[in-house]
Parts: structure tokens; C-alpha cells; sequence
């Protein structure tokens, strides 16, 4: 269930600073920082893509960025902050991202996940994600990645 007084909502533009933040902090941790505000604002703006954010009072306890293409969607970005986890918020977030996907056909869903970030890969794998391979030097040439896919 999600906590209350919180809310799933598209973001805004005056949200990409943030994300981008929590993306620096919370996913690219010892990796160089490419998801500055710039390219968050740019997905914010894609107009095949959906960037959903969890508000609650304190701000945004997590998000997700999810681009869907001609046959499948790439889970860009997601994480939740880790004062949330554990109490639905991104299993309802990932949920949202992939209500479209489902509408549109879209074969599958692929994501990248740091190969030794085990709680991210056990949360996906509940979802109903599975492993599609590793892919060396994914993470900025520095870490590997696991691809995980799952049709929506």
C-alpha cells in the first residue's frame, strides 16, 4: 500500500534538478554524473516518455523514467529514496510506467541494473523481471550492468 498523503504524478520541469540529484546519489553513486538536470528536463520533454514521481509532504520520495519505442520500453531511471523503501512506492511507480507499455503492446520492458546492486535486482525479479544477460563496462565503462526484461 502506498503511505499516505503521498501521490503518483507526472513531473514538471521545476523537478529535474532533484531527480537529477537523487540520480547522482541514489544510481550513479562513484560513477561519473550523467544524468544532470539538463537531461532529466530533456525526458520530462520527450514526448515518448514518462517521468512519474512519488510526492509526499517531505517532497519526492521516488521516480521513474520509462521510454517507450516501436516494440519495447527502456526503464531509464527509478529509484526510491531510502527513508520510503519497503512500503509499496516503487512497486506502485513501476506499475504506472508500465500501464502504457501494456496499452500499446509493447513486447517488452528491458532495464539495466548494476550488477552488484542485489536489492535492486531482487526487487525487479519479484516484479516479474528476469535476467537477459550482463554487459561489461555498462556503468560509464567502470561497472557491469545485469539487462533484465519482463513483457508488460
Amino acid at each position: 500500500m502506498l503511505v499516505p498523503d503521498s501521490a503518483l504524478t507526472l513531473a514538471r520541469i521545476a523537478d529535474a534538478p532533484a531527480l537529477a540529484e537523487r540520480s547522482r546519489t541514489l544510481i550513479e553513486t562513484g560513477l561519473p554524473w550523467s544524468w544532470v538536470p539538463r537531461r532529466v528536463e530533456a525526458s520530462i520533454r520527450h514526448p515518448e516518455t514518462n517521468v512519474v514521481v512519488a510526492r509526499v509532504r517531505e517532497g519526492i520520495a521516488g521516480f521513474g523514467i520509462l521510454r517507450y519505442g516501436l516494440e519495447k520500453a527502456h526503464l531509464n531511471l527509478f529509484a526510491v529514496d531510502r527513508a520510503w523503501r519497503g512500503q509499496g512506492i516503487g512497486r506502485r511507480l513501476l506499475e504506472w510506467l508500465e500501464r502504457p507499455a501494456r496499452v500499446a503492446g509493447l513486447a517488452r520492458i528491458v532495464l539495466e541494473v548494476r550488477a552488484d546492486n542485489a536489492g535492486a535486482h531482487a526487487f525487479y525479479q519479484r516484479l516479474g523481471y528476469r535476467t537477459l544477460e550482463r554487459v561489461p563496462g555498462y556503468h560509464g565503462g567502470r561497472e557491469a550492468a545485469v539487462r533484465m526484461g519482463r513483457a508488460p
